[in-house]
């Protein structure tokens, strides 16, 4: 399989994705999904990698016997919260270019940066934001490191516990988009 292939395989079939770089290189699925982590929370152009589906279709196939699930979640934090931390450096290096300190991260910031983990696009920019608002180092990376335990780990082992239910795998892309959907809506209903 080609790299153009492979990457197509990541949007349309993730489960399709992670078995075929487990099967064929081993151990090298885990250095891909921290790279993937890595990048859709430390590079903002990278922001429309799919996280969340991709963690519950890891949980699946650790169920399956492909992963390690134990390993899968330290790996992925790792990746997430580095990720984070690269960000919010680039924020805080950036600062006034980017943002004009309209939002206040000292009173809502940590809340902001573990909620932002659970919704698509936002977990890419609330890092960068929250260093351009100069928001405190080491209570960002509590933060950020509690949020990326909880959000990998939680859905790394939904997957693990209900992906190879056989309605769920056989739905498994409408439940995904339902799923990103159903996380979008308190925030859209916050701008209403």
């Amino acid at each position: 399989m080609d790299f153009l292939t492979l990457t197509l395989e990541l949007f349309r079939n993730a489960d399709h994705f992670i078995m075929y770089i487990a099967q064929t290189y081993g151990w090298w699925v885990y250095l891909v999904l921290f790279m993937i982590f890595y990048s859709e929370t430390g590079i903002v152009i990278c922001a429309f990698l799919p996280g969340d589906s991709l963690l519950f279709i890891a949980g699946a196939a650790a169920a399956a016997g492909a992963l390690n699930p134990w390993l899968l979640i330290v790996i992925i934090s790792l990746g997430a919260i580095l990720g984070n931390t690269t960000n919010f450096y680039i924020g805080n290096w950036l600062g006034n270019k980017i943002y004009d300190g309209s939002i206040s991260y000292e009173k809502h910031g940590g809340k902001t940066i573990v909620l932002a983990r659970f919704v698509p696009i936002v977990r890419s920019f609330a890092p960068l934001v929250a260093g351009a608002a100069k928001m405190n180092p080491l209570r960002f990376e509590l933060y950020s490191g509690g949020g990326a335990i909880v959000w990998v780990g939680g859905i790394v082992l939904a997957g693990y516990l209900f992906g190879n239910i056989p309605f769920i795998k056989n739905n498994l892309s409408l439940i995904l988009v339902v799923g990103i959907l159903a996380a979008l809506v308190p925030f859209s209903c916050a701008l209403l």
